[in-house]
């Protein structure tokens, strides 16, 4: 097919894909997040829950649980996780019942070329979350036409506009945030109601949880995430995108 020809029909494709997320957001703008994750799942396609198992994953995996405890879940285990982190995921998936948990990993054949010592993130902190979560993370989701998230707008001002339904930009998988209007306190209130496991570094200080070298508690009065790359032009980890860019601390994005 000539490359004209391929163009217009990768166009049609992107915009059929718009088109659908627009009309999904339409659809469940005035909805509860359960209602988002039920359309998510019904409608999205074939979706996986993508979950850190942190501070705050544990609503949206109860949430997909009730719904369907089979629906696929990718937890990325960076090998610099907090051992409390490790424990946590696996206590939380069987009181869930999930059953489709898969442990995801960057190959040992990368990590032994580009960071046999451990000591990447005392360099370069970007290239270490690429190495170790962006790329599993995205080699995993090939199979999916999307992935279910648990970020909210309050969380940084660059997911300020956050809508329920996203065209990921440079993959054409469709991005799910059904929490991306809820405030602290709902986050509080559901776990509360519920009767969900908390994070056990959440009492020792750590409201936002990533790697343990890259996170430090955070002090009262500081932004929850505060204690992620701390003293660093970073907030984000790498595995969202705008523009095709990650996102980092002043982003106009």
């Amino acid at each position: 097919m000539p490359l004209d020809e391929i163009q217009t029909e990768l166009g049609a494709d992107r915009q059929a894909l718009t088109d659908k997320v627009e009309a999904l957001n339409d659809r469940y703008r005035h909805h509860s997040a359960t209602d988002v994750m039920h359309g998510a799942l019904a409608d999205a396609g074939n979706i996986a829950l993508v979950s850190s198992f942190g501070a705050e994953s544990v609503v949206l995996l109860h949430m997909a649980a009730v719904i369907d405890q089979s629906v696929p879940v990718l937890f990325v285990d960076t090998q610099m996780l907090f051992t409390e982190t490790l424990v946590y995921q696996a206590e939380v998936a069987e009181r869930l019942g999930l059953k489709d948990v898969r442990i995801i990993r960057a190959h040992e054949g990368d990590v032994a070329k580009q960071d046999p010592y451990g000591a990447l993130h005392l360099s370069d902190t970007d290239a270490c979350c690429t190495l170790r979560k962006t790329i599993p993370l995205q080699r995993a989701l090939g199979g999916f036409d999307g992935w279910i998230t648990g970020r909210k707008r309050f969380q940084a001002g660059t997911r300020a506009a956050l809508d329920f339904f996203e065209v990921e930009d440079g993959t054409g998988r469709v991005k799910v945030n059904p929490l991306a209007h809820w405030a602290p306190e709902d986050v509080r209130a559901y776990m509360e109601e519920n009767r969900l496991p908390r994070h056990p570094l959440v009492a020792q200080g750590y409201p936002s949880i990533g790697c343990a070298p890259c996170t430090s508690k955070v002090k009262p009065g500081e932004d929850p995430r505060a204690g992620r790359w701390r003293n660093e032009n970073k907030e984000e980890c790498g595995i969202h995108f705008v523009d095709g860019k990650m996102v980092r601390v002043g982003d106009k994005t």
